[in-house]
């Protein structure tokens, strides 16, 4: 655990110290796109925030080598090459984007190769652990197919969540957080060595977000823009196939019984860690929605749009901190719901506890529908929107003192003063001469 753990702390710096100077390149550059319609943010943002992630990739990569246990991975395994392929590939694509804005195709072409490299490296899925029916091998393009077809699904739910500030980075930053304890239960617990590349994966995932936020955090002084945000979607797609479909599931000995009986017993995470539904639930459901509403408009599924799930969060009332934060808490609730369903999944309290959380993020989602009032001693603690409104307090009126004009023309008496008041330029330009 100290390993994975120094492992993220060095790339989560090298990632933090980076982002300023990338800022000051980005500038540079010339990689500030103007305001779009759809933009959430006032002022011109510089992107290119995926430079100091990759660097902060490449460095958790290197001094996790260089570590006496984590070392063992990239002897055992060409896991940890394959996503370092795979991510350079899709990281100049995206770079080439954020500066030139390249065609949807083109980066939906580059994101399939991306994903072709990993599995030309043995990056790729063997088998499917299916309920009721055990592990069902794949032939080679099976696994390909499939593999491919993950990694893009996850590196656009990712990129199409990409529209606050701190959105994209803190969601997946939760959802590798699951993910750790997840696959560092499996390899420490069961002693399953195949389960430590996706624990490695995890961590420098983790640390690419935490030292990319303090940056990104509303007001965001920098953008991942493309370059990051399918950079970060594809870490975590490699994390869930070298889990998922790379280590038997009858290897983890529950309990005693068939390997059917091991596979019906791990349906909980394993299923929904294949078709990412519980690891990034919240931007699959995004990705989802967004593309019916576009086919159904006969639009391009790729055509941007307001209609994401934070720009209805922003419609509805809340705040631009707010809706972050509760995107935060529905991907927290699906995510850690799931890695302790997988735990223990005949508990009836995870259960409980996870409809009761539901319950609140529902009321915190509709809370600007209607404003409640807080009651007289509890003014002082609550936001001033939820005070109650005092009487309108009604000015006196003030008694205007009566004048008897000055006739034109009378001694002593010029023009301007007869007519109104004196004009100011005069002081005006005494002041300026006394500079």
């Amino acid at each position: 655990m100290r390993e994975y753990l120094l492992t993220l702390c060095i790339t989560a710096a090298v990632t933090y110290l980076l982002t300023g100077p990338v800022r000051k390149f980005a500038i540079v550059a010339g990689a500030m796109p103007e305001i779009r319609a759809r933009d959430v943010h006032r002022e011109p943002t510089p992107r290119l925030g995926g430079i100091a992630m990759f660097f902060g990739l490449c460095a958790g990569l290197l001094v996790a080598d260089h570590l006496t246990n984590l070392n063992e991975v990239f002897a055992k395994s060409n896991e940890p090459r394959a996503l370092l392929s795979g991510a350079a590939l899709i990281w100049l694509i995206g770079v080439l984007d954020d500066k030139f804005e390249i065609d949807a195709l083109i980066k939906l072409g580059g994101q399939m190769i991306a994903a072709g490299v990993m599995v030309m490296q043995g990056l790729t899925i063997l088998w499917l652990p299916v309920p009721g029916v055990g592990s069902v091998a794949l032939t080679q393009w099976q696994g390909t197919l499939l593999t491919v077809a993950l990694v893009v699904i996850t590196i656009n739910a990712v990129n199409f969540v990409d529209g606050l500030d701190g959105l994209a980075s803190g969601m997946v930053c939760i959802a590798a957080g699951a993910f750790f304890l997840y696959a560092y239960r499996i390899w420490y617990s069961y002693g399953i060595e195949a389960a430590a590349p996706a624990t490695l994966f995890s961590a420098i995932l983790m640390g690419m977000c935490l030292g990319f936020l303090p940056h990104n955090m509303h007001p965001a002084r920098i953008f991942m823009g493309d370059s990051g945000s399918m950079l970060i979607g594809l870490v975590l797609a490699a994390g869930a196939i070298s889990i998922t479909g790379q280590i038997d599931p009858d290897a983890l000995k529950l309990f005693a019984g068939s390997e059917k009986a091991a596979v019906h017993q791990t349906v909980p995470v394993y299923i929904p860690l294949l078709l990412p539904l519980t690891i990034i639930a919240v931007p699959a459901a995004d990705l989802i929605s967004a593309i019916v509403r576009r086919t159904w408009r006969g639009q391009s599924p790729f055509a941007a749009d307001r209609g994401h799930l934070h720009h209805r969060l922003l419609e509805i009332g809340h705040s631009h901190s707010r809706a972050v934060w509760i995107m935060y808490f529905w991907s927290a609730l699906i995510a850690f719901g799931s890695l302790a369903y997988s735990v223990n999944s005949a508990s009836m309290w995870i259960v409980l506890g996870v409809v009761f959380l539901s319950a609140i993020g529902l009321v915190l989602l509709l809370l600007p529908r209607f404003t409640p009032r807080a009651p007289m001693w509890a003014q002082a603690f609550v936001p001033p929107r939820y005070r109650r409104r005092g009487r309108p307090v009604v000015a006196e009126p003030v008694e205007v003192e009566q004048r008897t004009p000055v006739a034109v023309g009378v001694a002593g008496v010029n023009g301007a003063t007869a007519l109104g008041a004196r004009s100011r330029v005069p002081e005006r330009r005494k002041a300026e001469s006394s500079r």
